[in-house]
């Protein structure tokens, strides 16, 4: 290789570098990252132990976040994960599971 060439290949990585990047992940997905040895990628659970939480109304999905985060819905696991979050990032987590689509690619 020449020198010109090796000038090059910094200045093509930089050009490049774009085309190549990922989606943005947003806070939601993020957020809801956290729940998927439970209740399965993208909310999705496998089996029936636990509810599919991808499909579901975000206003359901809030108001049972917020119900463990408080301790009026009482449960050994999610009583204490909810109460780690703001309600603000509860609310993201709850739009970004309502987005999802089933296994099958139907909302439930």
């Amino acid at each position: 290789m020449t020198l010109s060439t090796l000038a090059l290949v910094p200045v093509l990585a930089l050009v490049c570098t774009p085309a190549f990047a990922a989606e943005p992940v947003s806070a939601g997905e993020r957020l809801a990252a956290t729940c998927t040895a439970c209740h399965g990628t993208r909310g999705n659970t496998a089996g029936t132990a636990l509810p599919p939480l991808a499909g579901q109304s975000k206003e359901t999905l809030l108001a049972n976040l917020k119900a463990f985060k408080e301790g009026s819905r009482p449960a050994t696991i999610m009583t204490q994960l909810a109460k780690g979050y703001t309600d603000e990032q509860l609310a993201q987590i709850a739009a970004w599971f309502a987005a999802q689509r089933g296994e099958k690619g139907e909302k439930p």
